[in-house]
């Protein structure tokens, strides 16, 4: 009798335990990794393939005489120092928006939350009309604006504006929940011990956070230059002035000079790809950091 029940808990554990993913059927894995590849090269390798076959279509000459366009490169212009304004904005919002989240408890902390969200809840063409009714001829602020001679609508500053808005989760929702999982024991030891706020901040909480925080500026920066539907709205679509690199290759395309569209979308493309790097090897190295410490920990355990 006490064999047999031994027999039956020794099976109900087999039963239970979780079964690797090597340990599936051949043809699961097949179909599985084979729709896999399909959507890959589907949806993202083959259109990324046509974008540049278009683009040297007519070759290599061709293809370098979009680059000598004035406005074609005022939109590149405008597209980096655009980047250049909303991801340091971002990153400084984005950190001090995760201390106050995750370290104090305050009233309208889950609202401060919530609205973090919304930029990526909402059409990006809401963000663009949000600040036309604010800074736009009949919006709130036109009087004022007008009077000291401020332009922001269909200018630079609108543009940068509305980027910001788009983007600026992309920091903060990647810190949050970083700094949630850390937790506060070592910051808390070292104010014991008499640190300062920005000694805690710069010798305790930046090197826990950093890789977090390096992903969530290359996801903003990605996002600030492709940005489309907010800046589309609130640039005017100025010609040499407020068109940004999206903007450009639109124009570009409805005036049916399809090869200096493609050669600028692919210049876009390598960004991405570029940008995509930079995240593989900062999750590499993530990784790698969190990996040696795993290791390094039983150590000092021991000690």
């Amino acid at each position: 009798m006490a064999g047999a029940t031994q027999d039956l808990v020794t099976a109900a554990q087999r039963t239970a335990r979780p079964r690797r993913a090597t340990e599936d059927p051949l043809f699961a894995r097949i179909i599985l990794i084979g729709i896999t590849l399909a959507f890959f090269v589907l949806f993202l390798a083959l259109p990324l393939a046509a974008v540049f076959a278009e683009a040297l279509r007519k070759g290599w000459d061709s293809y370098m005489a979009t680059f000598d366009d004035s406005d074609t490169w005022k939109a590149i212009q405008l597209t980096l120092f655009t980047a250049a304004l909303a991801v340091p904005l971002n990153t400084v919002f984005g950190v001090a928006a995760a201390w106050a989240i995750t370290r104090f408890e305050f009233r309208g902390k889950q609202l401060l939350s919530v609205l973090i969200d919304l930029p990526l809840w909402v059409s990006p063409v809401v963000g663009g009309l949000i600040y036309v009714l604010l800074f736009g001829s009949r919006g709130i602020f036109w009087p004022f604006l007008q009077e000291h001679g401020i332009k922001i609508i269909y200018a630079t500053p609108g543009i940068v504006l509305a980027t910001t808005f788009v983007t600026f989760p992309f920091v903060a929702r990647n810190l949050i929940p970083l700094m949630q999982a850390q937790g506060v024991a070592e910051e808390e030891a070292a104010i014991t011990l008499g640190a300062r706020g920005w000694q805690v901040f710069w010798y305790i909480t930046l090197p826990k956070i950093k890789w977090g925080l390096i992903y969530g500026i290359i996801l903003c920066n990605a996002r600030a230059m492709g940005e489309f539907g907010a800046v589309s709205l609130i640039s005017g679509h100025i010609r040499g002035q407020t068109n940004t690199i999206p903007l450009q290759i639109e124009i570009l395309y409805n005036d049916y000079q399809s090869t200096a569209a493609f050669a600028l979308a692919s210049l876009l493309s390598l960004l991405a790809i570029f940008t995509l790097a930079i995240k593989g090897f900062v999750e590499w190295r993530a990784a790698r950091q969190l990996s040696i410490a795993q290791r390094q920990e039983p150590v000092k355990t021991k000690n």
